[in-house]
């Protein structure tokens, strides 16, 4: 059983949701990066998404493509990423760390290379945006086979076939995208997640996860009622952006927000 299928149950038993922060790799510079993941999981995250940055973010908003410039600008691309995640694991052996972020670059790698430096950094989830899980059958062929998670997007107009379709595909959990539109935009209609939760569960047997939207403890509350876990992502990157010439101070608002909605959600 991978890391993720581990913490989703050990979760469900215990009657809690995942936490899932998101934050882009190298912003707003390299060395923050493996400190801060640490941090984040001492201040309740079960579960990491680790943004590879890339030049064209098409599915992001201005905040995160904004930390994909920064970090571009300090030249971290997905090897650097993945040594990240390699230098990560050094001291953490059970968070499930996932990387997020666009196919051009496992393309660029060729899709055997990337599968065996994930499995060299134990990794233990990609999650694709571009990727549609009718073409994915051979990079999920590979990660399968190393015992990596290949996560799919899930949007507000999937379908029953659709959702069918990725849970065939895909393992670990599929994400939600609760909004039409970019990372950051947007206001979480409640009622439209749990009504779209009902037919996402009818057709899987993965658990769920819900981003887009996720701001503050009371959304994290709100949503973690409904789905098996809480992704945020620009509201943590939004820290990082207001400090840029004090990360310190980024740092420990992300830490305060973190430990703020792990309560929430607890409560």
């Amino acid at each position: 059983m991978s890391r993720l299928a581990n913490k989703f149950a050990e979760l469900k038993t215990s009657g809690r949701k995942a936490l899932i922060p998101f934050i882009t790799a190298g912003d707003p510079y390299p060395e923050f990066t493996v400190p801060m993941l640490h941090e984040m999981v001492a201040a309740g995250a079960d579960v990491i998404e680790l943004g590879v940055p890339f030049s064209d973010p098409m599915a992001d908003g201005p905040v995160i493509q904004r930390a994909s410039e920064r970090a571009l600008a300090h030249k971290v691309g997905l090897r650097k990423v993945l040594s990240m995640a390699m230098e990560f694991r050094k001291t953490d052996q059970t968070t499930p760390l996932v990387l997020m972020g666009y196919l051009n670059p496992i393309e660029m790698m060729g899709y055997e290379d990337f599968a065996n430096a994930a499995q060299r950094a134990d990794v233990d989830g990609v999650l694709t945006v571009d990727l549609p899980p009718e073409e994915a059958v051979d990079c999920v062929a590979l990660l399968r086979e190393r015992g990596i998670d290949q996560i799919f997007l899930l949007a507000p107009n999937s379908d029953a076939e659709r959702i069918a379709k990725m849970d065939a595909v895909g393992s670990g959990y599929l994400y939600y995208v609760s909004l039409k539109g970019v990372t950051g935009a947007g206001h979480l209609n409640t009622e439209d997640v749990k009504e779209k939760l009902a037919l996402i569960r009818a057709n899987t047997g993965l658990p769920v996860g819900v981003g887009f939207g996720v701001k503050d403890a009371d959304t994290a509350k709100i949503v973690a009622n409904l789905a098996d876990g809480v992704v945020v992502g620009s509201a943590l990157i939004s820290k990082i952006e207001a400090s840029l010439d004090d990360p310190g101070q980024a740092r420990n608002e992300i830490i305060a927000l973190l430990k703020s909605m792990r309560a929430a959600m607890d409560s």
